[in-house]
């Protein structure tokens, strides 16, 4: 496949533009996803393409019948993606920040993950819900929230999360052509770091996790944003002689427990890194799957690094010191060790 250097955005946006151009039961849905309601009237459209403009371009090339832009009412437009999706549609839904999850749990919670299993298999959700997750843009305690656990926690969701521009326009693609509702989280602050991406369609199946670094000593699961950040600490330590394996995580439900346990059959040593907290969180259940699953694989205590249980400060030098940096990922793997 040719490839070129894009943005995380460009892929995300790539990868609408090619599913749409593929399949006409797509469309997308959300707030300010074309030009914003009521500016379609005063002939201004693609004003916005959604909250990090992700979407632009879309109307001019679909129309606005597969480009809808609703009111703020998150409750009101998953219901109706849903809906949607249940009659043969496949919406991808723009739900802006992971935040206002609350605002609109019942469509996914009680309706989206239940509905092919209330109906024997029936009924098809075909869902995609896109929304921003993770601190660092200082967005402020209700627009910085990680809460990739809560869709990971619910049966009958899958969730994913990319950690390059490469995944993101793969992991979409595949989770557009899924039959089951996916809530797909997209790390805000990694919406503008650049990465070979194929032109052509192409998928990276739902499931599936990646060794972004292969390494003999040592194993780091890491989720989004935090591989980055788990690289990084590798090549810190790997100037110490501590060969790091880095796993990106990047599907939580469904979750690639072979590719996760296959790293710590061959270092027996774990770091965990999530952006979230910790209480309920990825870290603690990957944790709980290593030993769990893994315990006679473990030569050492399994460390977890993660934010505090707190909400996202505002301000930058708090937001900066909440967010999991590559130095306390070293000191959990040096503390790994020398148990």
């Amino acid at each position: 496949m040719a490839s070129r250097t894009l943005t995380f955005v460009q892929a995300i946006n790539e990868a609408l533009h090619q599913a749409m151009e593929r399949d006409p039961t797509v469309v997308v849905i959300g707030e300010d996803v074309a030009g914003g309601a009521g500016r379609a009237a005063l002939g201004i459209e693609d004003a916005w393409g959604g909250i990090m403009g992700a979407t632009r371009g879309l109307i001019g090339r679909f129309g606005a019948e597969r480009v809808i832009d609703v009111p703020i009412s998150e409750a009101g437009f998953l219901g109706m993606a849903v809906g949607a999706a249940a009659t043969g549609l496949r919406p991808v839904a723009e739900l802006m920040f992971m935040d206002f999850l609350g605002v609109c749990l019942d469509p996914l919670l009680n309706q989206a993950a239940k509905l092919r299993y209330m109906f024997g298999g029936k009924v098809r959700v075909p869902l995609v819900v896109r929304t921003l997750i993770g601190a660092g843009l200082r967005s402020a305690a209700q627009h910085s929230q990680s809460l990739h656990a809560f869709t990971t926690a619910i049966p009958g969701l899958k969730t994913v999360v990319p950690s390059n521009p490469h995944d993101a326009k793969g992991l979409l693609l595949a989770a557009i052509a899924d039959d089951d509702p996916v809530v797909f989280c997209e790390p805000k602050t990694l919406y503008f770091t650049a990465g070979e991406v194929p032109a052509e369609p192409y998928t990276v199946p739902l499931g599936t996790a990646a060794v972004a670094r292969p390494g003999r000593t040592l194993t780091i699961w890491a989720i989004g944003r935090m591989v980055a950040v788990a690289l990084e600490a590798a090549e810190t330590l790997a100037a110490e002689g501590i060969d790091a394996e880095v796993v990106d995580v990047r599907s939580l439900s469904p979750l690639d427990e072979a590719t996760l346990l296959a790293s710590l059959a061959h270092t027996g040593y774990l770091v965990v890194v999530d952006e979230a907290p910790p209480r309920c969180g990825l870290a603690a259940d990957l944790a709980a799957l290593a030993v769990g699953r893994g315990f006679d694989l473990l030569r050492g205590p399994v460390k977890q690094v993660t934010a505090p249980h707190a909400p996202v400060p505002f301000s930058p030098v708090l937001e900066d010191a909440y967010v999991p940096s590559s130095a306390q990922v070293v000191a959990a793997a040096r503390a790994a060790l020398e148990t």
